[in-house]
């Protein structure tokens, strides 16, 4: 990989071209040689694994029972209906949390009365099993709790649990800690000691390999699964989990099932969203509306309300119903995005007028007024616009409960695993992480967190990089072209959806500057030309979009050369349908 800086200080990172391809891969009819050496670098290797990675089967997913834990997991279950026990379902407030609660609890109502489900209060209860859940089990008369997305460190709940005669079954995909909890089962496949093939499932992965494993050992009917893989497919996409190996079949499925036949939460959420079917009688969504449309929609509920709306949500059977459920998560949205867009300007402001905090290579920042919902989304904002560790904080009862973020690179949990001494309690991921702390910690904490930053990261780690996929040229773009970049999705972390680079390119004097109506910098609309169009035809011009990129104008009017950061997307006006850029970075040529 070579990189270079560009004008606004991002490293574009430009892989070399001196790729060995299999013969095998290239040969490959109507692959374009650029393509094939992009699926090279993502690990195909011949024919017949581009057939499996461009066409997700059921038959490619593992067996259940491969999943240490399962025939226990599924065994107590069976022997609680049996039994008539109530049973439990309890899950995380946040996107997964929600789906994977009803994905399970709508499996095991199709068979079984006894049933109940929990969300904790974020505010009142924190992040995962609670005292109160389990208080509220033993007063409903409910023996047995499964937990999903969370518990893989609840060893005093779960101890709680079993002094009251309840029984748990975790399933979670976080890591665990030295010792587990002393439940009847546990299903993470982060475990060391799980040999379940794939481990980047998301929490309603879990659940879903769950209820697979009970319907085979029941012998029910799996139709009951096929019908949930929206909110599976929800879950992968909002908790930001690889998309590879199971975690790709199931999102493909999912969004086939999203676009084609919702359940009718999610067709609610689809209808006050904005969204409408297009010619082929589908939505068209890929990962990118789940991830900063729908999902966001659910997060709302737990993080302005109670994460219970959005399992009533998923859950509900009645269009009306699901639609009033609906318009009540969407004012809770728009509340959030006030939230979020206040407080991120608060804590930039911060920032910027603090030199030290301008020269630090981490963000820690705190204030008791900032609303515990939305501290996390905040903490994704500082890192767009300083590209750094942050942590965001604010009080709840007396003590500090933060966010934290982490740029691509950089261990947060391991982090704030060397800060444990000045912290209460941690949990996460590489990538994302809560924490609580008291007040009078907070200078220890920072100045620890810092610490362990630059331990592992220098000033260039911290430079965002745009990580370019290929260089393309012009003339290469068309429809076929596109279409195969469509067949290689659905993108996430992973597999990524290809960002392409064509250099040298000019304005041909169509390109327009745009108005941003929510603020900030206008939109660039381009219409460009390059010597590689000319052979094709003499008026022939690519066109493009590249929001909040309007800083740039001064470029593309100069008349001099530049080149362009893009994905590329269909467009359809009037039926007529073009390969557009959606352009992400401009810089000058010959940088």
């Amino acid at each position: 990989m070579k990189s270079t800086i560009a004008a606004n200080q991002k490293i574009w990172v430009i892989p070399e071209e001196n790729l060995q391809v299999p013969e095998s891969l290239l040969n490959t009819e109507k692959l374009p040689a650029v393509l094939a050496s992009i699926l090279f670098r993502r690990g195909i290797k011949n024919r017949e694994e581009l057939e499996h990675f461009i066409r997700p089967k059921q038959e490619h997913l593992h067996n259940p029972f491969l999943m240490k834990d399962m025939d226990v997991a599924i065994r107590r279950i069976m022997m609680a209906m049996s039994r008539k026990e109530g049973i439990l379902i309890f899950g995380d407030y946040d996107v997964d949390g929600t789906t994977a609660t009803a994905l399970v609890y709508k499996v095991l109502r199709q068979h079984y009365e006894m049933l109940g489900y929990y969300i904790p209060d974020r505010y009142k209860e924190g992040y995962g099993i609670s005292f109160a859940g389990i208080d509220h089990a033993k007063e409903n008369g409910m023996s047995l709790i499964i937990s999903l997305d969370c518990g893989i460190k609840a060893h005093d709940k779960v101890a709680y649990a079993k002094e009251k005669n309840i029984d748990f079954i975790i399933c979670d995909h976080h890591l665990p800690g030295k010792e587990l909890p002393d439940a009847v089962a546990i299903l993470d496949p982060k475990r060391s000691d799980c040999p379940y093939p794939f481990k980047e499932l998301s929490g309603c992965g879990v659940g879903y390999k769950l209820m697979e494993g009970l319907l085979e050992e029941a012998g029910w009917d799996k139709q009951i699964l096929r019908d949930c893989l929206d909110m599976l497919a929800l879950s992968i996409a909002s908790d930001i989990v690889p998309v590879t190996g199971e975690n790709r079949i199931f999102l493909h499925q999912g969004l086939q099932k999203i676009n084609q036949n919702p359940s009718p939460g999610i067709q609610a959420l689809l209808d006050v969203g904005g969204f409408r079917r297009n010619e082929n009688g589908d939505y068209g969504l890929k990962t990118d509306r789940l991830v900063f449309a729908l999902g966001p929609r659910i997060n709302a509920a737990g993080r302005i309300g109670h994460g219970k709306g959005a399992v009533d949500l998923l859950l509900a059977e009645n269009p009306e119903k699901a639609a009033a459920l609906a318009e009540s998560i969407d004012i809770q949205n728009t509340e959030r995005k006030e939230l979020d867009k206040n407080i991120s300007q608060e804590a930039i402001s911060m920032i910027e007028s603090s030199e030290d905090m301008m020269s630090a290579f981490s963000t820690v920042l705190f204030r008791e007024t900032w609303h515990k919902g939305v501290i996390g989304i905040v903490a994704s904002r500082c890192i767009e616009k300083y590209h750094r560790p942050t942590v965001i904080l604010t009080l709840s009862d007396g003590k500090l409960v933060g966010s934290g973020r982490s740029v691509p690179g950089f261990d947060l949990y391991a982090a704030l695993d060397a800060c444990s001494p000045h912290l209460i309690q941690f949990g996460g991921h590489f990538h994302a992480a809560g924490l609580t702390l008291l007040p009078e910690n907070l200078e220890a904490f920072r100045q620890s967190f810092e610490s362990e930053v630059r331990k592992k990261m220098t000033a260039e780690d911290l430079m965002p990089r745009l990580q370019v996929d290929a260089c393309l040229n012009a003339a290469e773009i068309n429809l076929l072209f596109y279409k195969w970049v469509d067949a290689m999705g659905p993108y996430g972390p992973g597999n990524m959806n290809p960002l392409f680079v064509i250099q040298g390119l000019k304005d041909n004097g169509q390109s327009r500057l745009l108005e941003n109506k929510n603020g900030g910098h206008g939109h660039i609309k381009f219409s460009l030309q390059h010597p590689d169009l000319m052979h094709l035809n003499q008026s022939y011009s690519l066109e493009g979009i590249g929001f909040g990129l309007g800083e740039h104008w001064h470029l593309v009017e100069s008349g001099n050369e530049f080149d362009l950061a893009f994905h590329l997307e269909e467009n359809i006006f009037r039926e007529r349908r073009s390969i557009q850029l959606m352009v992400k970075e401009i810089r000058p040529s010959a940088i």
